[in-house]
């Protein structure tokens, strides 16, 4: 806007040709000189240079936003895009609906801790139908590392939704909706990412779960689709470098490390900070002293939470629906590496 033509504004015409006879063009031109200097420059007086850069800035600068109009653009957007509830109502509550639409939502942990068991049940929740409170869509399931299993799958439906399992046909039609790609190799998986933007109207796709080689799934595909978008990350132990970017903060890190009561991880993502940014929500599940967490540890509706769960024959269930408020370092060492 700053480079709008003076000519094309509704400026009188006399100083309008004052300014074109000085080679004054654009409102960034005019805005870039003080009163004064206009004032020599274009040889008026200063309340015609005031009324002016009044009219030029009007109509150069963009459109002031309320927070009420932000608030509420947000929550039609929402409403638009909306979430997979989990049926887990405690993170569901956190989450103010589910995994929202539209976004990344990144699984953390090490192996074994439920990432894979958290995908299918999403997986099913996706391709339940509408009236059972599902999405009642299509779901594509890019199978990385080979852990998919249409039988653990089978087991959570049948425990979880009896009803629709025992069904004559059902079990098999929402089956038939979960389109699972096993690429293998790094070539192949880029591949199969190109090919997902067709897939997704084509097939009225609804949940895209990626487990779990989340380092080429571009952001924009979220944006793109309007769809849940859940990927899975491997970790690393945290370093002890790594706690603190301050020196002063290493006595503090270290009584945060020897509290048991705290729920403070000592992981990060592998793929590291670069990845962290390119995602909304990161949930971290971690066992510690043989009691499993899930950990809502980025999400821009909730504070960091921790909420104990296990996994029975219908998938994932809380202990708890109440999470318990997480302790953090308050500086972290956010370098890249």
């Amino acid at each position: 806007m700053a480079n709008k033509l003076i000519s094309e504004m509704r400026l009188p015409k006399s100083i309008a040709n004052i300014f074109a006879a000085r080679n004054i063009t654009t409102a960034k031109d005019a805005l870039s000189l003080t009163e004064l200097e206009l004032m020599k420059l274009l040889d008026v007086e200063l309340s015609e240079v005031r009324s002016a850069l009044a009219l030029m800035s009007e109509i150069v600068c963009p459109p002031y936003q309320t927070a009420l109009l932000l608030m509420e653009q947000r929550a039609a957007a929402e409403h638009l895009g909306g979430h997979l509830p989990t049926r887990l109502k405690g993170l569901d509550a956190a989450l103010c609906g589910g995994v929202p639409f539209g976004v990344v939502t990144e699984l953390v942990g090490p192996p074994g801790t439920g990432k894979t068991q958290f995908c299918l049940k999403l997986s099913l929740l996706a391709a339940l139908p509408a009236h059972y409170g599902g999405l009642d869509g299509g779901v594509i399931y890019i199978d990385v590392e080979s852990t998919f299993s249409s039988r653990r799958m089978i087991e959570m439906g049948a425990s979880s939704f009896p009803e629709i399992f025992h069904s004559k046909g059902m079990a098999q039609e929402m089956a038939g909706r979960i389109l699972v790609l096993q690429p293998t190799s790094l070539s192949e998986f880029t591949e199969s990412l190109e090919k997902i933007k067709a897939s997704l109207l084509q097939n009225q796709v609804k949940l895209l779960v990626i487990d779990s080689m989340a380092a080429l799934v571009p952001g924009s595909l979220a944006e793109f689709s309007r769809i849940p978008i859940v990927v899975t990350n491997q970790v690393r132990p945290q370093s002890h470098d790594e706690s603190c970017l301050y020196s002063f903060q290493v006595q503090k890190m270290d009584r945060i490390l020897k509290d048991r009561t705290r729920y403070y991880s000592h992981i990060v993502a592998v793929l590291g900070f670069h990845w962290a940014h390119a995602v909304t929500i990161r949930l971290v599940l971690e066992a510690k002293s043989g009691q499993r967490f899930m950990k809502v540890e980025k999400s821009p509706t909730s504070p960091p939470l921790a909420f104990p769960f296990t996994i029975n024959p219908s998938g994932i269930s809380l202990l708890t629906d109440d999470g318990t408020e997480m302790v953090v370092p308050e500086t972290c060492n956010l370098s890249s590496r």
